[in-house]
């Protein structure tokens, strides 16, 4: 584990929505302010099954994380864009399954950091720790001593990224930044990849992302074809790139996670 300093209260901007707290309210947490939860209520009342998309999303991620776990022999997660703990998290999962399991988590949210505590809670076999980073500067989470110091990237590495590139618009370069923590991973290693898709509602999804705009969060959602570019080169685990409910559902499906209620790609990829 790792001593993490606690952001003060000033450090923690309560004038702005953040995504991750946003999130939590869809989750049906508790760590969110009023304008994380004024701007989700925005998001709700123009996408209202939000809730069951994002609820389907944390089942899609609990699923393959299993999957990698149990079947690929998965022993090292780096998780980006973690979110307010919510249980079970990613680690739970993992070394459930396999409980020398190893797990990295990294956000930019200071109250992801506050609750840090939660994502360390390692089995005595294992080991999690947090890095406080951002995904759109990929060479300080690859550079970082804690990472070194938790995964070995000589060995297999389950790379993370649910339901956060819709929040890298282009001008981000996100292509470029998951090839750029792809290529720092070995042979052998995952992408788990979910992100948001107007594919079944356009209109509906433009108001969306006007929304997390107008809130100063930037989103872009992105076509079938755009989500696949992120698994060039990696070999796609079967189903392919799904709506997250129908890759390998296991009867925990939710009631109304129809496609557009949803209205997210998901995929598994192994890089040869």
């Amino acid at each position: 584990m790792t001593d993490l300093d606690q952001p003060s209260v000033d450090e923690i901007d309560t004038t702005k929505p953040h995504p991750a707290r946003m999130y939590d309210f869809y989750l049906q947490g508790k760590d969110y302010y009023e304008v994380d939860k004024a701007a989700a209520a925005h998001v709700e009342s123009v996408f209202p099954t939000i809730k069951t998309c994002a609820r389907t999303n944390r089942l899609f991620m609990h699923r393959a994380t299993r999957w990698l776990a149990a079947e690929a022999g998965i022993r090292q997660f780096l998780d980006i864009g973690t979110g307010i703990p919510t249980r079970p998290n990613l680690h739970q999962i993992a070394q459930e399954a396999a409980a020398d399991s190893r797990v990295v988590y990294v956000d930019n949210d200071p109250v992801v950091l506050r609750h840090a505590e939660a994502l360390m809670r390692s089995t005595p076999e294992g080991r999690t720790t947090y890095i406080q980073a951002d995904v759109r500067d990929p060479k300080t989470i690859v550079e970082s001593e804690e990472l070194h110091r938790t995964i070995d990237l000589t060995r297999p590495v389950a790379l993370s990224l649910n339901a956060l590139l819709h929040f890298v618009p282009d001008e981000f370069q996100p292509y470029d930044t998951v090839r750029f923590l792809l290529d720092a991973l070995p042979s052998g290693s995952y992408l788990v990849l979910s992100h948001c898709t107007p594919d079944f509602a356009p209109e509906m999804w433009a108001r969306v992302v006007d929304v997390y705009r107008s809130g100063g969060i930037p989103a872009q959602v992105r076509s079938r074809d755009e989500v696949l570019r992120f698994f060039d080169g990696l070999e796609l685990v079967e189903p392919g790139l799904a709506v997250p409910h129908n890759w390998r559902p296991d009867g925990t499906a939710l009631p109304g996670a129809s496609d557009a209620a949803v209205s997210i790609y998901a995929g598994v990829a192994r890089k040869p």
